[in-house]
This record gives structure tokens, C-alpha cells and sequence, in this order.
């Protein structure tokens, strides 16, 4: 099973009313749990030897925040108009990062310019890094997620002004 048919798997328990789904496949199986109806868990537990991919911290993974620094703490925009503001959401539960590690620079800052297809963020889930890349064009206005924090499926991240 990869990552893009678990991330599926997630969104279908999220819009039913199943509060636990498990699947067994070959060697490996997966248990989602729903609780307080936002709440998920996400357990892969190989029934053998399998992919470094299938780990059984991942509950550990998503609900470990971390402390981010004050400094880097997302600075808000005083005169942020909503109505003309493009969202960009989380497209899975993970970890957010803002940078490609704790000492190299964020991605983007508030009043950066971005393109669509230029990486914003990075999304830790389940031990895997994954590249978010922003789908439109403009300037970021406010950053709504600390670096370091958890977040759902389809959390807001930014708000770009298009």
C-alpha cells in the first residue's frame, strides 16, 4: 500500500461516520482511528520485515509538537483583506516545516512572491518528507502555522493574495 492510497484512506474515514478502519495486506496493516469527530490516528504496523515507510510511530509523528523558536514565529499581516485571498491547505496530516532543516532558511516569508510550483512548506508524515508546492501565484500575506506544529488534512497554511 503507498502513501497516496493511505492519504485516501484517511480522507474517506474523515468524511463518514467510521469511527475505526482497519486493512490487512499481504505484510502489512494499516488501523485508522477517528476520535471527537477532527482527531485521527494512523497506525501502520508491518506484519513482517517491510519498507522503512511503514513505521508504527506515526501516531507519535503527528501528535508531537514541537517548540518552534520565537523568532521564527509567522509574523501576522496587519492588513490582510480576505475577500481577494488565495488559501493554500494541507493536502495531508503530518508535521509542517517551514525549511528544508533547522538551520537553513524558510522556504517563504511573509510579502515573499511565489509561483505556482514553487515548494512552500515541507509535510512530515510517517517518516517521509513531502514537498508542498504552492498552486498559485502572488505574494504571501500571513503564514496561519507555526514551524514544527502538527496539522490535518486541510488545514490552512497560507493566505496568498493572488
Amino acid at each position: 500500500m503507498d502513501f497516496k492510497q493511505i492519504q485516501e484512506l484517511v480522507k474517506m474515514v474523515n468524511k463518514s461516520n467510521i469511527s475505526e478502519l482497519s486493512i490487512e495486506q499481504d505484510k502489512f496493516k494499516i488501523t485508522i482511528k477517528q476520535k471527537d469527530n477532527e482527531t485521527q490516528q494512523v497506525i501502520a504496523v508491518p506484519t513482517m520485515a517491510a519498507p522503512v515507510q511503514a513505521v508504527p510511530q506515526a501516531v507519535a509523528a503527528v501528535q508531537a509538537p514541537v517548540s518552534a523558536p520565537a523568532a521564527e514565529a509567522p509574523k501576522p499581516a496587519a492588513d490582510v483583506k480576505a475577500d481577494n485571498l488565495v488559501t493554500i491547505k494541507s493536502p495531508m496530516i503530518g508535521t509542517f516545516y517551514r525549511s528544508p532543516g533547522p538551520d537553513k532558511p524558510s522556504f517563504v516569508n511573509v510579502g515573499d512572491e511565489v509561483s505556482a510550483g514553487k515548494v512552500v512548506c515541507i509535510i512530515e508524515a510517517m517518516k517521509l518528507f513531502n514537498e508542498i508546492e504552492s498552486e498559485v501565484s502572488g505574494k504571501i500575506v500571513k503564514i496561519l502555522v507555526d514551524d514544527a506544529s502538527p496539522v490535518e488534512y486541510d488545514q490552512p497554511l497560507y493566505l496568498v493574495e493572488p
